[in-house]
Order: C-alpha cells, then structure tokens, then sequence
C-alpha cells in the first residue's frame, strides 16, 4: 500500500516551526517528571533530534536549572542529567500554566501543508474498490453506482432510508476502503497554545516504512480516520474542548476525522436540532476550512478535509429545509431489501453461523410473520434472528438449527 512521504526532521527550531522558549518550557515539564535521564530520553519522549536536544539541554544547564550527574564516556550522549533545585521549581511552575507535557507540536502551517497534501478526495477513484469494500453487503446496483463518483467529489453524503438496513454499515466499509496512510501530528502549536490531535481512540497508528530515515517523529503514521458520531453528538463536540484543568485543547471530532470520513450516524436523533449542526458545518462543507477561537480570543482556521457521511432513517424534507439539502450534493436511499434481497441475506447468515438452511422453515418465517403477520422487512433481522437462535442454542448446549420452533420463538423474542 503506497503512503506519503514522510516529513522530514527538523535541523533547527524554525524548521520545526517551534519558539525557543516554548520548547525550553516543554523540555522542563518533561524533565520534571524523569528524575535523572539521557539526551536519548528526553529525545523519545518530545520527539525531536537529539541534535535540538543537545541544544536546549546545553542553554539549561548555564541557566544552572540542570545539572550532570555522570558520564560513561567523554560524548555527551552519554551524560546522566538531572534538574537541579531551581530547575524543579520552574518546571513546578511552568505545569501549573499548562500540563501539556506531550510530544513537540507542529505549526498550523505545516498542519495545513500536510493536510492538504493527504488529502481525502480522490482517494477512492476505481470503481472495483468501491465494488470490493461493498461486496460483502447485499446492496442494488444503483446504490452502489452512485457510491462511486460521491466518493471521488469528497463532498457530503446524505443517505437516508428505513433503520437497520446498510447505511452505516455502508458508511463504515467506505471508511475502511480508504487507501493509503496519512501522517497526523501528536499535536498542533498555534499563538503559544497546544492541540491536541493524535487519539489512539480513534486513530489506528502503523508502524512507519523503513525507507523513511530521518523522519519528523513528531507525526504518527495512520490508517485514514474514520470518526463515528451518532445520537451522543453535542455541538460541544465540533469546536476546540480547552481543558480548565491541563490548559490545553483537544482537537474537534472533524479535525481527528481530517483526510478521512466522519459519519454522523441517527442524525435527527441527537438533542442538538439537525438545523444547528449543518449551520455549524455550512462554511466547512463549502469552504474546506473551519474557523475557531481559543481561550484567548485568537481566531484560528482549521482545515477541513473530511469526506461526511450522514445517516438518518427520518425523511429528508423533515429533518432540515430544502436550501440546506441543496448544499448535500449526494442523497442516496438505502431501502428495505425486496424478497430476493431478503433471501440472499438470511442465506448468508446462516452460513455465516454454521447453520444449515432450510426453505420450508424460511417459507414459514416469510408467510406467517412478513405475510399475516405484516412485519416489514429489513436488511438486519436475518442476522440479530440467527443470532438469537445461536444464543438459545448455546445456552441450553444443544447445535443451532433452522427449524420453526426455533424461529417462531425467535421472532417472538424479537419483534414487539
């Protein structure tokens, strides 16, 4: 799988786009908390060249806020450090303004470069990935047409139709298809300020390339993101979340989903009003960028460079007005499957379950609770009735079968 070049290690400070004395800052908060340690240490914990280290380690110990403690060999690598007395009552104090003691941030400038070099559109332009990442779901071929050249646009899809049918199982295979690795930073600096990006929640780190050499190890190498949000999303969620406690900001869901998919699931579910969270996301979505204010007052821009997926089993016309669908250029309907469909599915679930099929038991299942009995059918009731019959099964250590007291007890179990 091809991934983007690495970014390259800094050779100076305004290399990495950092100040000397929020780096001096940073360096302290980590030493404070190390007890004695080696250049090699302090390197690996905020990442940067021990070369920028040696540095700062150097301009510390003339300040008389460190001091060394040992050597194994005359190089300087080899020195033990430990910060003296004043050395730990500054870093006491520089915790006490903020507690960030992470990995070295990156600028928003390079933020934004990178960004934008990853980008999410177009990463899906072959319509066999489109076809291959849906292949495992019983969809029609319309659907999946129309799939395609959404993804190619990067622009918003809007799917709706009735529950339990595919829409974020859908959403959720798009996202894994996704080729290629990105590169995120631990973290970003803007106006003396950090944010908090790299959540191991929700990015999936590999493991960087060999031929990357002397890379920038202040960026984590990632799967493309995919964010899924359903009825616990607040509009809290979608702006910068300032820590009164650390004094530092966690990134945004949309920007931890950037150069890859955020799926808003049940939308017209959440206890924020649809209206308010496509005003939130009306400059995004056309714009590409996203504007935010710290603490301080400072006006920040973001880049936004996620492909959104909206999932909603309410009509469209019921959840928000026309000019704002208008702006959610792709509206797809994932309905209910046809007896065919049905069919097809309740066959694979059973064999996905060891369980051997039988068409009289299946004819009763559709004549008596489809047919008299007038459930409409969806995409999920072949896999959680099966599932039901496996759990029965096991519970009272007997093998699933496919017979009609097995699923009459299940549907009654199952359908209120």
């Amino acid at each position: 799988m091809r991934t983007f070049s690495a970014p390259a290690a800094p050779r100076s400070l305004d290399e990495a786009g950092l100040e000397r004395a929020f780096v001096e800052d940073l360096l302290l908060k980590h030493l404070f908390f190390l007890g004695e340690f080696k250049m090699s240490d302090v390197s690996e914990r905020v990442k940067l060249p021990v070369s920028l280290v040696e540095i700062m380690l150097e301009d510390l110990h003339k300040e008389k806020l460190l001091e060394i403690r040992g050597a194994a060999s005359y190089t300087k690598t080899s020195y033990v450090f430990r910060l003296t007395e004043a050395g730990r009552r500054k870093g006491q104090e520089i915790l006490e303004l903020c507690r960030y003691a992470g990995p070295a941030p990156v600028s928003m400038k390079a933020y934004r470069q990178r960004v934008q070099a990853q980008t999410v559109k177009g990463a899906i332009d072959d319509e066999q990935i489109v076809k291959a990442a849906l292949s495992h779901l019983v969809l029609r071929e319309a659907v999946v047409r129309r799939l395609g050249p959404a993804m190619v646009s990067g622009q918003a899809v809007f799917m709706y139709g009735p529950s339990g049918n595919g829409k974020t199982s859908i959403a959720e295979a798009i996202g894994r298809a996704l080729p290629e690795h990105v590169y995120i930073p631990y973290g970003v600096a803007v106006g003396g300020q950090v944010i908090s990006v790299y959540d191991p929640a929700c990015h999936e780190a590999v493991e960087a390339p060999p031929e990357d050499g002397e890379r920038d190890t202040r960026w984590v190498l990632i799967k493309r993101p995919v964010i899924n949000a359903g009825g616990e999303l607040t509009l809290k969620m979608l702006d910068l979340n300032f820590d009164a406690v650390s004094k530092y900001y966690e990134a945004p869901l949309q920007m931890k989903a950037n150069n890859g998919v955020f799926i808003l699931d049940d939308f017209g579910r959440q206890q924020v009003e649809p209206l308010n969270i496509l005003n939130r996301w009306l400059v995004p979505l056309e714009r590409q960028v996203d504007h935010m204010t710290l603490q301080t007052g400072m006006k920040v821009v973001i880049p936004f460079d996620v492909l959104v997926i909206i999932s909603t089993d309410l009509e469209p016309k019921d959840l928000v007005h026309e000019a704002y669908l208008r702006r959610l250029r792709y509206k797809i309907k994932v309905d209910r499957p046809n007896e065919e469909e049905y069919l097809t599915i309740f066959k694979a679930a059973c064999q996905e379950n060891g369980i051997a099929f039988c068409e009289e038991v299946y004819n009763y299942l559709n004549e008596q609770w489809y047919g008299a009995y007038g459930v409409a059918r969806s995409a999920c009731h072949p896999r959680d009735l099966i599932n039901l019959i496996v759990n029965d099964s096991s519970f009272y250590d007997k093998p699933p079968q496919l017979t009609v007291e097995s699923v009459s007890e299940a549907c009654a179990d199952y359908f209120a």
